[in-house]
């Protein structure tokens, strides 16, 4: 019997790839609601804005609308960020890649 290396690094490069992409996409969706919550928008409106656009273009509509200059806009997105990600690490674990052992 021999092991196929090349199939596990295959497979641990798909669970990883996986793991890391849910991992970025629960993180845009922390970070919006965290965002939405401080500026008293919906957060279901950002959520779903995030779907149909890159958060750059959300910004940008989100700052038109309220009459709110883009970069305190910016600032506060990347605040929100940094929360988000400190609390999904907390519940989650450190997205870090597990080493192939």
């Amino acid at each position: 019997m021999v092991w196929d290396l090349r199939g596990a690094l295959l497979k641990k490069q798909e669970v990883e790839s996986a793991r890391l992409a849910e991992f970025d996409f629960r993180l845009r969706v922390r970070t919006m609601r965290l965002l939405a919550s401080q500026l008293g928008v919906e957060e279901e409106e950002l959520v779903s804005a995030i779907m149909r656009k890159p958060d750059a273009l959300v910004l940008a509509d989100l700052a038109g609308r309220l009459g709110v200059e883009p970069a305190d806009l910016q600032q506060r997105h990347d605040a929100c960020g940094i929360t988000a990600r400190a609390q999904l690490v907390d519940e989650l674990g450190d997205p870090t890649p597990h080493k192939l052992a």
